[in-house]
Order: C-alpha cells, then structure tokens, then sequence
C-alpha cells in the first residue's frame, strides 16, 4: 500500500478521540489555524499537523507506552523536532472525557508559538 493510500485509510477509521480532536481542528474553528489530520512529513505521518505554526498534534493510545513504541515514538519525535517542529501528545482517554483541558493547553502552547513566529 503506498503512503497516500494508507493516509486514506487512517482518515477513515480513526479512534474516537482523534474524531472528536478532529471536529474541534477541522476548517479552521480552533484559533483560525488550519489543520491538516494524517499528514506525512518525511517518512512519517501525523495525526494533525499546522504548518503555519509547525506544530504537530498526536493524539496516543495505550500502545504508546510500551517499550517499542515509546522508542520508535522518540526516534520520530527527535526527526520531526530537528525540522523545526513542536510536538504535543495528549493520551486518547484525556481527549475523549476531558477535551476542555486538552484545548486550553492547546490554546496555550499555539499562543507561545505564535509569538516566537512574529
């Protein structure tokens, strides 16, 4: 399956939580920045990605916090870094029960970020 593809279908069957983050991203209703959901940048895709503020939103499930994943989840985190990106991870849970607190510290982190931009 080629990368577009697979970008396809994670749109297509994503978790709960990274629906309800995507309606709130969605058509520039969070902040007026637009959102792009399973965006590749090199090698990797991302859950939402704002290229206006290279800011990279994950939204993690439990297998995040096995071994093997949290490794290859730095290896990728220290890649996307190096581009000049920020990274933010929010636990599925957190998202999904709470997604008010999940937005005020969004908000936060795109406000620092803006203002490094200007």
């Amino acid at each position: 399956m080629d990368s577009k593809s697979f970008r396809r279908l994670l749109r297509k069957e994503q978790t709960p939580s990274e629906m309800r983050m995507w309606s709130i991203l969605r058509n520039r209703k969070f902040g007026n920045y637009k959102f792009r959901r399973q965006h590749q940048i090199g090698k990797y895709i991302v859950d939402f990605y704002c290229h206006q503020l290279k800011l990279i939103v994950e939204i993690d499930g439990k297998i995040h916090n096995e071994l093997g994943q949290s490794n290859y989840d730095f290896i990728r985190d220290e890649y996307l870094k190096s581009l000049g990106n920020y990274i933010v991870r929010y636990d599925n849970d957190t998202v999904y029960k709470w997604p008010e607190n999940i937005l005020a510290d969004l908000e936060k982190v795109m406000k620092e970020l803006n203002s490094k931009n200007q």
